[in-house]
């Protein structure tokens, strides 16, 4: 059973809901005392991934704005680091409905273990801030977390766990390195994510394979699809549908959001930098 140990509010006890994971056969999980790394094959320094935004308002598609992924080889406290940037922006259109602008910042160890991640975001007429810092101590993984509210209250909170912890840009990097060579549709992988307020009791399910062709060009992609589904109050819920190229550099090419205020895709527009030849497109 998972463990989770509240340095700042003396308390230990049991994540709530994790043992809802051993009612699957999920794929193996790392633990931290395992190591939280994994080897990147996916991606180099330079990569640069640009997205069309679409937006679901009364059954009708719009765009709505851009989104752009940089990871570039860096540094981070001195030590050699991959940092990965995902910047969403909409465009005047969609500020008429909802405002949307939100900048994710990562930080990992070149073994793609996390190191450090904020999340800004505004959203309507909220602006808050998540950040994490990891560290790994005794064989554990330590979140150290700050979040701005809405109304500018801060909170600060110290949590270890005993299995290794993500957040929502190191996994997508940890995700693209996986070995689907061997998986079966239904396949799950647990995969535990925080920000600062919560974990999530979250995992990856893999859906099978499809082509995807690219809109408004005329790229065909075969493609891994995935589902990254979230528990909590008892129900299952889908948040992302993710299909990513079917090759060495797992670029994803399509998302379908399912958000709070209605359904978003993400188109792949853009691609330069990549690490391998992009051998899953169709000719």
């Amino acid at each position: 059973m998972r463990k989770v140990i509240l340095i700042n509010n003396k308390v230990t006890g049991t994540v709530k809901g994790f043992l809802l994971f051993y009612l699957f056969t999920f794929l193996p999980l790392n633990t931290a005392a395992q190591g939280c790394g994994i080897d990147n094959k996916a991606f180099s320094t330079g990569e640069r991934l640009t997205y069309n935004l679409y937006f679901n308002w009364k059954f009708v598609w719009f765009k709505v704005g851009q989104a752009t992924m940089n990871t570039d080889l860096t540094t981070f406290e001195g030590k050699r680091a991959w940092r990965s940037s995902l910047i969403t922006g909409g465009n005047k259109r969609l500020d008429r409905f909802f405002t949307m602008r939100d900048t994710l910042l990562s930080y990992c160890n070149t073994d793609l273990s996390p190191l450090y991640f904020r999340k800004g975001a505004r959203e309507g007429k909220r602006y808050y801030v998540d950040e994490l810092w990891y560290t790994y101590p005794n064989n554990t993984c330590q979140l150290r977390m700050h979040r701005i509210d809405a109304d500018g209250e801060e909170h600060w909170k110290t949590a270890r766990y005993q299995d290794c912890i993500y957040d929502m840009m190191s996994i997508f990097l940890r995700a693209r390195n996986f070995d689907s060579s061997n998986m079966k549709e239904g396949d799950k992988i647990a995969l535990p994510i925080s920000d600062a307020k919560r974990l999530s009791n979250s995992w990856l399910q893999f859906r099978g394979r499809e082509t995807f062709k690219v809109d408004d060009t005329k790229e065909k992609f075969r493609c891994l699809v995935f589902s990254f589904i979230e528990r909590e109050d008892g129900k299952n819920s889908e948040l992302i549908r993710f299909y990513i190229t079917d090759d060495q550099n797992h670029i994803p090419v399509r998302l379908d959001l399912n958000l709070s205020f209605g359904s978003a895709k993400a188109f792949l527009k853009n691609y330069k930098g990549v690490r391998s030849e992009m051998t899953s497109k169709i000719k």
